[in-house]
């Protein structure tokens, strides 16, 4: 579905990034990007989508339509008065999408349905979350990816948030790619995991990461 060879990066005029990353994501995978803050995960998946091109190397693309969704609504002014019917209309004539009835779709599927009046800017974090993966559901992608799909949202948010990608891997055969930093989940919910630190990349099981990177550091982050 996505293979990286050889693939480098820099921002203009900054050092490079990422290093020599040759990697393949293959149908049906659910694999977690994991990593310190500013190690690369998120301009990962930005090279992925083809959002940046890489500064060396060459990414190989075939899924058919993939939808993402972000850590926020960074592009939502909160004040602007736009209702989650709105934004999710917008999305599917973006896509070229003729039916109107996707959008209700989308939001039952979410059981996010009653929000579709509301204004973005009321929502609470976990509401927010399931629009923009009902967005991201518009066009019935193949591949999905989340960036820090717990990021600004409750406990009982993520406890409903994460068996529902899981379930659209598993019986959907959804593409699942998350940056992630919540590792109970990452290590409960992946096929595989993509280790980066110091500008290169390392894939691995999830049981394989708890023995290499995550057992010397138990005493520190309770989070497995």
């Amino acid at each position: 579905m996505i293979s990286l060879e050889n693939v480098s990066f820099a921002y203009e005029n900054g050092p490079y990034l990422l290093r020599h990353l040759s990697m393949k994501v293959e149908d049906g995978e659910y694999l977690s990007i994991v990593g310190e803050n500013g190690s690369g995960k998120s301009t990962l998946v930005r090279l992925m989508l083809g959002l940046l091109a890489p500064t060396e190397g060459r990414i190989v693309n075939t899924f058919r339509r993939a939808g993402y969704v972000p850590q926020r609504f960074d592009t939502l002014n909160r004040a602007f008065p736009i209702t989650v019917n709105e934004v999710l209309n917008c999305q599917r004539r973006v896509l070229r999408i003729p039916d109107k009835g996707a959008v209700r779709r989308v939001l039952e599927q979410m059981h996010v349905y009653d929000l579709k009046d509301r204004l973005m800017g009321g929502l609470s974090g976990g509401q927010c979350q399931k629009v923009l993966i009902a967005r991201a559901l518009l066009g019935e992608p193949d591949l999905l990816i989340f960036d820090e799909p717990s990021t600004g949202i409750d406990v009982k948010s993520q406890l409903e948030l994460y068996p529902f990608i899981k379930a659209l891997n598993e019986e959907r055969g959804v593409t699942i790619i998350t940056v992630e930093h919540n590792l109970r989940f990452a290590v409960k919910n992946s096929t595989a995991m993509y280790h980066v630190t110091g500008g290169h990349g390392h894939f691995c099981s999830p049981e394989e990461y708890i023995r290499e990177y995550v057992s010397d550091n138990m005493g520190r982050n309770g989070h497995v």
